[in-house]
């Protein structure tokens, strides 16, 4: 089987057919890191200066992923904002005030990125946030994931895995370490501290899914829930492979994670940073 994977691998690659879209949910509230989504929706949270959001689209532009639909819901007017001014944000530039008053960019930092925002309703769940950018999608496999969670997923392996099963839809499994620090003891006595220890073990749900066209039929309404509608009916079918992962994972669910993930990019750290 592994090498079936890897000869798909080398297919996909060099055919061209990694070259598909993908879907980033980015409309969710992110009540629990309401220090900073009170101002701004979560995908554009901050890590290293840039927007999360942004570190999950390098990640794909790396394998060469770089047509992506954004599902926007809460605040998403300050996403639109974003690519609007997208030189605005990461170039030097001068305004010509004292003339006929326009910009001039230099030293264009650009992407090979075409990025459609589509408003996906605010109370939308995630199913029906995937189900609402249906019409921005060809009739052909297409990526999916959070627009809160980073990770060095080799999403080149991940879309031949997919391939080489046929099954509907593709998950990435994670084993997320523990959140807190393990004491290791012998009675009444600490014989060791880990500050990070390993979780239980448990595969669990990472997102950087790979689906096919199929998937959208199961897709009720704007209330369809990814995770609690789709996912165990898709399970249920025999129709849900996961591809393992065993490297970089981190959700971006708390001011804490937030601070985990900016101080692995301060110090030069960040796993996810493949480009």
């Amino acid at each position: 089987m592994l090498g079936s994977i890897k000869a798909c691998v080398r297919y996909y690659w060099c055919s061209g057919l990694l070259k598909m879209k993908a879907v980033i949910l980015a409309g969710g509230l992110g009540t629990r890191l309401s220090e900073e989504t009170h101002l701004k929706p979560k995908p554009m949270v901050e890590i290293g200066g840039k927007p999360i959001l942004w570190h999950i689209l390098k990640v794909y532009s790396h394998f060469g992923i770089h047509e992506f639909v954004i599902c926007c819901g809460y605040k998403g007017y300050l996403i639109k904002e974003y690519f609007a001014n997208y030189f605005l944000h990461t170039s030097d530039v001068t305004f010509h005030m004292d003339r006929d008053n326009h910009m001039e960019v230099h030293h264009r930092k650009s992407e090979p990125w075409k990025v459609t925002l589509v408003d996906t309703g605010e109370l939308s769940q995630t199913g029906g946030r995937l189900g609402a950018v249906r019409s921005y999608l060809n009739d052909e496999s297409f990526c999916f994931t959070y627009g809160d969670g980073l990770a060095d997923v080799d999403i080149q392996a991940l879309i031949a895995h997919h391939h080489a099963h046929g099954r509907q839809a593709t998950l990435t499994a994670v084993q997320p370490p523990g959140r807190y620090g393990a004491l290791h003891l012998e009675q009444d006595k600490v014989l060791q501290f880990q500050e990070k220890p390993d979780g239980d073990n448990a595969w669990i749900n990472g997102g950087f899914f790979v689906l096919e066209p199929a998937v959208l039929d199961r897709i009720s309404g704007e209330y369809t829930s990814w995770e609690a509608d789709i996912l165990p009916k898709l399970a249920a079918d025999s129709q849900l492979s996961a591809y393992r992962h065993g490297g970089f994972w981190q959700p971006m669910d708390t001011l804490r994670d937030r601070t985990r993930l900016e101080e692995l990019w301060v110090k030069g750290e960040a796993p996810w940073k493949l480009w």
